[in-house]
């Protein structure tokens, strides 16, 4: 009886794995707004979403200065100042800020079933180009208008079907992960042969790791796949990854300690049948 109840712990704990790690990502990596402008950071350097950015900044900006017979060249300049800004330490200093007032945004669309996009408002960022361009005294940049440009980076249309799994993994918070350390800690010590549950145990927590590796794999091609049209696959799949890096990596953490235990288990035993 003592066998089969370790056993059935065991197995649990393998499926609460992955529970756990995406309620503790869901609370505390994208319910945290330090956190998420960290995610996300990294993007400002990454060509995919440098394009996006530059090109809907472009799109939006251009013909808004009246240059008169100069607007083709103004436009075309303006471009390229985006294109040049894109890589420099401002431009990143910008996009944390953009990230930043976008993260409310992103947090009200999956808890109060407002809106169906992650987008970033461009506004910090013209804001920097517009003052780098003034200050080279380039011709018309006082009159760039400073709007509030949003671009969508993903974009769904059953974004409200998440909504409620979203706030109950909020709830769970760190309870579940707690409860999976519990529940581990229960099975090798209600086991008959403790050695084995533990070996056991980590082998549970390797499968729990790899079935949260392929989750995430798989959300990632079912949510690429249903992204619009006119949203840029590579940039969205920037954006996944970055938002999703936590994951991966709690993936191969718990992966490796619980090789690590299921090997130190099996050693020990071999250890002691050595005369």
């Amino acid at each position: 009886m003592r066998t089969i109840l370790s056993a059935v712990l065991i197995a649990l704990v393998a499926l609460l794995v992955p529970a756990s790690a995406v309620a503790y990502w869901a609370d505390r990596e994208l319910g945290d707004a330090d956190r998420y402008t960290a995610a996300m950071s990294p993007l400002a350097g990454n060509p995919a979403v440098q394009g996006v950015v530059v090109t809907q900044a472009t799109r939006a900006l251009a013909g808004q200065i009246d240059a008169g017979p100069f607007q083709s060249g103004v436009d075309a300049l303006l471009g390229e100042a985006l294109g040049s800004f894109a890589g420099t330490p401002a431009y990143r200093t910008a996009w944390d800020a953009a990230n930043r007032a976008a993260h409310a945004a992103f947090v009200e669309a999956l808890t109060t079933g407002q809106g169906d996009a992650v987008t970033i408002d461009l506004a910090p960022v013209i804001a920097q180009v517009k003052g780098e361009l003034v200050a080279d005294g380039v011709p018309f940049a006082d009159r760039i208008p400073v709007t509030h440009i949003s671009v969508k980076v993903m974009e769904y249309d059953n974004l409200g079907a998440l909504r409620k799994g979203f706030r109950m993994l909020q709830i769970a918070g760190v309870w579940l992960p707690v409860l999976t350390v519990v529940l581990a800690a229960a099975a090798i010590a209600v086991a008959v042969r403790r050695r084995r549950a533990v070996m056991a145990t980590g082998l549970g927590l390797a499968v729990g790791a790899a079935l949260l590796w392929i989750a995430v794999s798989v959300c990632r091609r079912i949510t690429l796949d249903d992204l619009p049209a006119d949203i840029d696959r590579q940039a969205a799949g920037a954006v996944y990854d970055a938002l999703t890096a936590f994951l991966r990596t709690t993936a191969w953490v718990v992966l490796a300690v619980g090789l690590a235990a299921a090997l130190g288990a099996w050693l020990t035993g071999r250890l002691r049948r050595t005369p």
